[in-house]
């Protein structure tokens, strides 16, 4: 493990160097392995926020309650030490940077959507990209300064934005605005998040063909 940041209360990023790795696309993930000493093993798959092009491979991870993985690589895991992982994986939920893209992600389902927007930069195809994102609170969301910086439409539902939005989730005026012939539309987030925004879109006319859904949660 090469690198190792706290972005967010309960997140932290992992920079990973993979010998001999495949490049991934954007929208792919990776699983990580652990084993104890007892030979017990937990796995669980965690997306990729760094762009194809990156030498190294960017985890984010939300440590959870109780999470044998996440509390792990939140808690003990420090530059140096190495991790077993198994990627990329993934071929549905991914860009290949030849289409306009509107991507909608709640909480930490903005780190694939992140991979999206740095590959569009690294490719010099940044005007394809349309972000919407979602979080309870400003220092909750992954890569804020990022995305804001990008021109996300963010929204957060427990306080106000820095410019003016009330705080309230996503509204279906706010998608209008997104909405674009021709995209594929990237949406991920909890599973309440990406039923609630996939239908929006349907429902504004948007063919669900052109939609791909990440859903994300705990694992038992």
């Amino acid at each position: 493990m090469q690198g190792l940041s706290r972005p967010t209360p309960n997140g932290v990023a992992i920079r990973l160097d993979v010998p001999d790795r495949v490049e991934h696309l954007p929208g792919q993930h990776y699983l990580v392995r652990l084993t104890a000493p007892d030979g017990y093993t937990a796995q669980r798959s965690y997306s990729v926020a760094s762009a194809p092009s990156d030498p190294l491979i960017e985890l984010f991870v939300e440590r959870l309650d109780d999470g044998e993985v996440s509390g792990y690589l939140a808690d003990v895991l420090a530059v140096g030490d190495q991790l077993e992982v198994r990627g990329p994986i993934g071929g549905w939920f991914v860009w290949h940077g030849d289409s306009n893209a509107v991507c909608i992600g709640g909480g930490t389902g903005v780190v694939p959507l992140v991979a999206i927007l740095r590959h569009a930069a690294a490719i010099g195809r940044a005007e394809r990209i349309r972000l919407a994102v979602s979080a309870r609170t400003l220092a909750e969301l992954p890569y804020a300064d990022e995305l804001i910086a990008a021109g996300s439409l963010v929204a957060l539902t427990r306080e106000a934005t820095a410019d003016g939005r009330a705080a309230a989730r996503l509204t279906a005026d706010e998608f209008s605005g997104l909405i674009e012939v021709d995209a594929t539309f990237f949406v991920c987030g909890s599973a309440g998040f990406a039923e609630s925004a996939s239908s929006t879109l349907v429902e504004m006319g948007v063919p669900s063909t052109a939609i791909r859904v990440e859903r994300f949660g705990p694992s038992g």
